[in-house]
């Protein structure tokens, strides 16, 4: 995701007075911000970084949601609104087959040793951001067998 991008949708809500998502990508934009600022690169924010950020956003919403008592439906609600309109900002994951093509053709040495942790660690590196942790373990412990 471009932060250019990010940038003109928050003015598009804005003009449409659509509170909800101006809210949810104002509150994108400060993160990538602030992410910038700490890793030095305040004028060329890359897709790289905006893409980790989101996904570390779409996490913490998880969260909320998982967290948030029954009984408050109005806050369930409102994570909801913001979580859904995050995840339309966040880079598409890799499919476990896809996962299972890339470590078969560039880690074919490594997993050879049928080695799951040497596994993880050379992989966990490539595919970070492009697939969900979750997704690489299952493969890899697949592959293990």
């Amino acid at each position: 995701m471009e932060f250019k991008t990010l940038q003109q949708d928050m003015i598009a809500a804005m003009k449409a007075h659509d509170k909800t998502t101006k809210d949810a990508v104002s509150s994108l934009i400060a993160a990538i911000k602030k992410v910038a600022i700490d890793e030095g690169v305040r004028e060329n924010i890359t897709e790289e970084i905006c893409d980790r950020v989101i996904l570390k956003e779409l996490k913490t919403i998880k969260e909320q949601i998982d967290t948030c008592p029954e009984a408050r439906n109005d806050l369930r609600e409102a994570y909801q609104a913001t979580y859904d309109i995050i995840a339309k900002y966040a880079p598409k994951m890799l499919s476990a087959d896809e996962v299972k093509e890339i470590i078969l053709r560039d880690f074919a040495e490594v997993v050879a040793s049928k080695n799951k942790g040497m596994i993880m660690k050379n992989v966990m590196g490539a595919l970070k951001g492009k697939a969900e942790g979750s997704v690489i373990n299952a493969v890899v412990a697949s592959l293990c067998e």
